[in-house]
């Protein structure tokens, strides 16, 4: 997911060959960034460990982390994502793919060992914070971790450029120069990418009752890692 707005959006205008052309048309700095996101990930787990990732999307990510883990889990609620990423892991065995909606995963608890709701995802999924965060949290067992991330504030303008390229290309609707300030970006279409402050993920934590790791990554990403 490259920004929040409208779940929906995803699933209707943002998925399958389009949400992937998005991740085609990134500039290098970006790339890096998205690079990045994934090392950053692989570091934090384990050869056994088995993962899930909300909003996986075409599974730009899960392939990357297929062969360092036991076994991935990635939802989303996009058709034609899931089957673009159905093609992309055809090879590996250790993936499995599934529509879902996060706020309400049908897991039982404490299957986990890490769950993944990355690449500014948190922001996408219009529903509670605390009631997602809250389910993540139930499916992991004790001793494993969630991993957030969003857009660090001094990423702002090459994610802009990031954004001005999906729209010119019609990926997005188009920007809103005269709203688009402060982190958040606004498509005249009734998109709207927002971020997540540090401060905002110390409240969320603070609320929940967990021990958190907040750190930022590249000069690019700012991390919340909830220890269960």
């Amino acid at each position: 997911m490259g920004a929040g707005g409208s779940e929906g959006y995803y699933v209707e205008k943002l998925s399958g060959a389009r949400l992937r052309r998005c991740y085609e048309l990134a500039p290098p700095r970006v790339r890096r960034y998205l690079d990045a996101e994934i090392e950053h990930v692989a570091s934090r787990l384990r050869p056994g460990d088995r993962v899930l990732e909300l909003g996986c999307g075409y599974g730009r990510i899960l392939e990357r982390l297929a062969p360092k883990v036991g076994f991935l889990v990635g939802i989303d609620t996009s058709a034609q994502s899931l089957a673009l990423a159905c093609e992309l892991l055809v090879g590996y065995s250790n993936c499995r793919l599934v529509r879902m909606d996060a706020g309400v995963l049908a897991f039982d608890g404490g299957v986990f060992d890490a769950v993944l709701c990355v690449q500014n995802g948190l922001s996408a999924f219009k529903i509670d914070r605390q009631r997602l965060v809250s389910e993540c949290i139930r499916v992991t067992r004790r001793g494993g971790k969630v991993l957030l991330s969003t857009y660090a504030e001094r990423f702002w303008e090459h994610r802009l450029e990031w954004f001005r390229l999906q729209s010119k290309e019609g990926l997005v609707g188009e920007i809103d120069w005269t709203t688009t300030r402060d982190g958040v970006i606004v498509c005249k279409d009734g998109f709207r990418a927002t971020t997540i402050s540090a401060n905002e993920f110390e409240a969320l934590a603070g609320e929940l009752g967990i021990r958190r790791r907040i750190e930022e990554v590249d000069g690019s990403s700012l991390f919340c890692e909830l220890n269960v």
